[in-house]
This record gives structure tokens, C-alpha cells and sequence, in this order.
């Protein structure tokens, strides 16, 4: 397999990935808006809705990382990026979906690792950013 072959799999990982991110957030937002209301506090359903929020938007961002990794940024930064990004879903969003429907209270202070994970990614990106290499 061919250097360049690998990196468009590579793209292609991180667009699925975004991608499936993305739809599984609408999806999960979408039972929250309504198989929730009624089961849960009015508090419960906007921590539900927090953790879509981070979700979608950092779905978003590993398929920012898919496009940018053809534009000759700093592949191994962005897959840094990426990695965190996607360690923060579920760090972040999946605690507090755990939180919200299961009330176990022990998963909470998973969420603020998952919000460090998602700070390293940005991080990574704003390294790509600066360091033009491949």
C-alpha cells in the first residue's frame, strides 16, 4: 500500500468517524427533545442536551480534521487533534448521557477529563495549524 493510499484512508477514517459522530448526536438529541421530557428533570434534560451540543460540535471538528489532513498541515497533529477529540465524546458526552439516564453519580467527574481531552485537540489543531509539515 502506497504512503498516499494510507493518508486517503486515513481521511477516509476521520469523515466516517465525523460523520457517524454527527448522526448518532442528531440522533441521540432527537430522544432526548422527546423520549425524555417527562422521565427526566428539566435539569437532567439540559445536561442530556450539553452533551449533544459537545458531541455534534466535535463531530464537526474530526471531519475538519479529515479535510485538513489533505492540505499539507501537519498529518500527525491533526490525528492527535482527532484522537482527542474523539477520547472527549466519549469521556464528556458519554458521562453525562451515563449521568442523565442511569443517575450513577460516579461517572461525573469523568466529564472534566473528557473537556481536557477536548482543549488538547484544539490545541493540536492550532499546532497543525502553525507547523506546515506533512
Amino acid at each position: 500500500m502506497t504512503a498516499e493510499r494510507v493518508t486517503f484512508t486515513v481521511h477516509r477514517t476521520w469523515l466516517a468517524a465525523g460523520a457517524l459522530i454527527a448522526l448518532l448526536a442528531v440522533m441521540t438529541g432527537a430522544f432526548g427533545a422527546h423520549g425524555l421530557r417527562g422521565m427526566v428533570s428539566a435539569r437532567g434534560l439540559e445536561v442530556f442536551q450539553t452533551a449533544v451540543t459537545y458531541q455534534m460540535y466535535h463531530a464537526i471538528a474530526l471531519v475538519l480534521v479529515a479535510l485538513l489532513s489533505g492540505t499539507g498541515l501537519s498529518r500527525r497533529l491533526l490525528g492527535v487533534a482527532g484522537g482527542f477529540f474523539l477520547a472527549g465524546i466519549l469521556l464528556f458526552s458519554g458521562s453525562l448521557y451515563l449521568l442523565v439516564l442511569t443517575d450513577i453519580r460516579w461517572v461525573g467527574p469523568i466529564t472534566p477529563l473528557g473537556g481536557v481531552c477536548f482543549m488538547v485537540g484544539w490545541a493540536a489543531m492550532v499546532g497543525a495549524a502553525l507547523r506546515r509539515s506533512v
